[in-house]
Order: C-alpha cells, then structure tokens, then sequence
C-alpha cells in the first residue's frame, strides 16, 4: 500500500460553501446574508450590551460612590507570618510565594505590624506599616521598603 492509493471515507470530505460567486452558484448576489436589513451591510454587527434600541442594563442600574481606577491593591503579611523564617537572615517577596504565605501578588507585599517577632530579619517588602517596622527593629532586624 501507498500513500498514493489512500481515500476519505465516502461522504467524510465535505465541500466548502462558496458564497458570492454569482447568481449561477446558488449563493450569488446575496450571499446567503438575506436581504437588506442591519446584518446585511458592511459592518452590521450590534455592540455588546446592545439591547434593540431599550435603555441598556448596565445604564439602567443605579451606581453609586466612586471607583478610583488607580488605587493599588497589596497582598498583605503579618509580622507573626515572619516566624516562619526563622532559619534565614533575609526575607524577600519570593520567599512569601514559595512559603505558601503570600498566594498572589497583586501590586505588591504590604507588611502589618499583627503578632509578635522575637527575632531578627532583614524584610523586603513594597510597604510596611510603621509599627511593624518599630517591631522588626526593635529585635534587631531590618525593613527594607521598595518604591
């Protein structure tokens, strides 16, 4: 056997609909899109949202107050969080992902001064509260605050 002799299965290749190759073809003129009408023109799609003409949900709804687009969300730690680092000298954001601590990053690690420290560490952190940098330095350590 060949590859030259290999056949589809009858009926399993299908040819492809051809539209808009003139009147003889059986899809001419119209090409299946009907007659006039929105969706028979150029570009003829509604938007999303689009509810015929009747005021749209999300203008009927009432909104209130205000959403700042710009405001930061920070995933926060807390000082008792540090315990598990006993072992290391040097706490950075990877080592909160890899610990299990910090589960996703959003726009940065926030430290919070909850719990108790009773040794010292150096921290890498976006921002840190200012007792919990009170705290950490208090047992020796450090806070380092990235811009």
């Amino acid at each position: 056997m060949k590859l030259s002799d290999l056949n589809a299965p009858a009926g399993s290749a299908k040819k492809c609909k051809r539209v808009g190759r003139g009147t003889g073809s059986g899809h001419g003129t119209t090409a299946t899109y009907g007659n006039k009408g929105q969706r028979a023109r150029s570009g003829g799609t509604r938007g999303k949202g689009y509810e015929g003409g009747q005021m749209p949900l999300a203008r009927r709804i009432p909104k209130r107050g205000f959403h700042n687009p710009f405001r930061l969300e920070y995933a926060l730690v807390k000082v008792s969080d540090l315990s598990t680092f006993k072992d290391k000298e040097k706490v950075e954001i990877k080592d909160f992902i890899e610990r299990g601590i910090v589960k996703k990053l959003k726009d940065g690690v926030k430290l919070l001064s909850d719990g108790k420290i009773d040794f010292p560490v150096h921290v890498t952190v976006h921002k840190a509260s200012k007792r919990a940098i009170e705290k950490i330095r208090a047992q020796g350590g450090d806070v380092e605050v990235l811009s």
